[in-house]
């Protein structure tokens, strides 16, 4: 569905993305993150033939976005991070403007409107003024006007910013749900909504493309996440038999005053010392309160790949 090769794009002089190339699959639901300033809305905007890029090449579906711009933006729905809405007009009304101005012809208009509406959940304030509504309810109505004219692809950047917590789920559910139709690139500062929307990320920083992988694949690729383990012994013997330990790494110590130890280690990628921990402490005969293995997060991969 996406195909990015070699993109470039410079601000006067300054290269804000640097020759990044990757692809979407149709179908897929993909991440695409960053930290601020790392080239996330350039490569967005470039996408969908709002900005012209530097150098490089880019195919929606199959055609090149410089070549057949008007083809390519029939088939991608753009939802930008600050949604523009005529706030002076009803939800309905707003959304058989937005159809018409995207060539959905006369006959089609009212049924796109009415699957929008029912797909984001805006039946009950379709006569309601834009203006008047929350911000949860803003979001819906821009996510229905990327939906309106049915495209392939929709590209959301931000969908659930300034949302509370409600809201940012209920958003969340109708991505995935969305996500059985449309191939989707989701853009967003929240990592645990990318571990339940998403198949894949790619991470960009730098202008560069850091990894582009599963979720499972680029947790594999940092620590394999910590191991808490809390047993009763001298902290310092403890910590002498740990660290005779192949493939782990003390990070944090504890210890209360009726001699229990906490203990917080880390595991290098791809390898689990649960098992040999475990037979240290059988052997030892060390008392054992608590024995946690909390998996690495996409937020320590993100951490981890773009920290300076």
């Amino acid at each position: 569905m996406i195909k990015v090769t070699a993109l470039h794009k410079k601000y006067s002089g300054v290269e804000a993305v640097a020759g990044i190339s990757f692809e979407v699959e149709k179908g897929e639901i993909v991440g695409f993150l960053g930290p601020n300033g790392a080239g996330k809305s350039s490569t967005m905007r470039m996408l969908t033939g709002y900005l012209p890029p530097t150098s490089g090449e880019i195919e929606i579906a199959g055609l090149d976005v410089l070549n057949h711009s008007i083809e390519v933006r029939k088939k991608v729905g753009y939802m930008a991070e600050n949604v523009p809405l005529y706030t002076d007009m009803y939800v309905g009304q707003f959304l058989r403007y937005r159809a018409a101005l995207k060539g959905v012809k006369s006959k089609n208009v009212r049924g796109r409107v009415e699957d929008s509406l029912e797909k984001c959940g805006l039946v009950e304030v379709r006569k309601k003024l834009v203006g008047n509504l929350s911000r949860g309810f803003r979001q819906r109505v821009g996510l229905a006007d990327a939906l309106v004219h049915n495209p392939d692809l929709l590209i959301l950047d931000e969908p659930t910013a300034g949302l509370d917590p409600n809201q940012i789920r209920s958003v969340r559910e109708l991505i995935k749900d969305l996500g059985k139709e449309h191939t989707i690139l989701l853009s967003t500062h929240i990592l645990p909504e990318v571990e339940m929307v998403c198949d894949r990320a790619i991470i960009i920083n730098r202008g560069r493309i850091e990894a582009s992988d599963t979720l499972e694949n680029l947790s594999r690729k940092v620590q394999s996440g910590s191991l808490y383990i809390e047993i009763k012994s001298p902290a310092q013997d403890a910590l002498e038999k740990l660290e005779r330990l192949k493939n782990l790494s003390l990070v944090k110590v504890r210890t209360d005053k009726d001699g229990w130890v906490l203990l917080e280690c880390q595991s290098k990628p791809g390898s689990d010392p649960r098992e040999a921990v475990d037979e240290l402490i059988k052997a030892e005969k060390w008392p054992l309160r608590e024995f946690r293995h909390d998996k690495a997060k996409l937020e320590d991969v993100f951490v981890e790949l773009t920290q300076e």
